[in-house]
């Protein structure tokens, strides 16, 4: 049994060639963008710090977090936009109840080059797993397809939030599940030395959506919202980051789910 596993785990995922998959809200200057980022073995974790046993150890907490505080058990075809490194397609194609994994980002670049790298760091159930190119503001998918649609820290870079939205209720079947993780939140204190504001003035604001933001766009978009913290640390940390969370930093996982209707 194990030998089988073996052998079917270590098929390559698949990779779908698109062409023209751009949507009107997304400039060529942006897939430039998007094609530039360096190659990375699997993205930074949470708050980007860390080494990378501390980032596969962070990233790995994710998902039994959503189960246990969140109850979301993930199952049958899911999709991540967004993907970069698709560090979550590889944690999610290793749940026994995921049939298959569609790996969506803008950069053909990173889902031929990063992603296969970040499936086997991560030791993915690769033969679950598509890559394919994709604009979220357009997802070239059918009504009704998906049971979940997934993101990590993508939402923040949409041109039109809500249109990204939209399209996720679009391809979700009804009672599907929308789950976007660290999607960077303005903190409600936020503390700065006279002399960084004297020296980097444009900083002086905070730039991002507040909570009430998000909440406004899942609500506009027809997808009711459960909004929860997120905390992935153990002993004292937990604790500290308990306490603090909202104020001076937020982290919280949005966990919309489409109407039956």
């Amino acid at each position: 049994m194990d030998s089988l596993y073996f052998l079917v785990n270590a098929l390559e995922s698949r990779y779908v060639e698109k062409k023209d998959y751009l949507s009107r809200y997304t400039h060529e200057r942006v897939l430039a963008l998007r094609e530039a980022r360096p190659i990375q073995a699997v993205e930074n974790g949470p708050d980007r710090a860390g080494s990378r046993k501390k980032t596969k150890e962070d990233l790995r907490r994710f998902i039994p977090f959503l189960s246990a505080e969140c109850r979301v058990e993930f199952r049958g075809r899911i999709l991540e936009i967004g993907a970069g490194g698709a560090w979550l397609s590889a944690e999610l194609s290793k749940l026994p109840r995921v049939v298959e994994v569609v790996t969506t980002d803008l950069s053909p670049r990173l889902l031929k080059e990063e992603a296969p790298r970040t499936f086997k760091l991560l030791n993915a159930h690769t033969a679950k797993i598509t890559r394919m190119p994709g604009d979220f503001h357009k997802l070239d998918f059918p009504d009704k397809y998906f049971d979940f649609v997934v993101c990590s820290a993508v939402l923040h870079d949409a041109a039109n939030l809500l249109q990204v939205l939209r399209e996720a209720k679009r391809v979700l079947k009804p009672g599907g599940r929308l789950v976007a993780i660290r999607e960077p939140i303005s903190p409600r204190v936020t503390f700065r030395s006279g002399k960084r504001k004297k020296s980097r003035p444009e900083k002086a604001i905070p730039r991002g959506y507040t909570l009430s933001h998000y909440k406004e766009f899942f609500k506009h978009a027809g997808l009711p919202v459960q909004v929860k913290r997120v905390n992935l640390s153990t002993g004292f940390k937990y604790y500290l980051n308990k306490m603090v969370n909202g104020l001076t930093h937020a982290r919280y996982a949005f966990i919309a789910k489409r109407n039956s209707a």
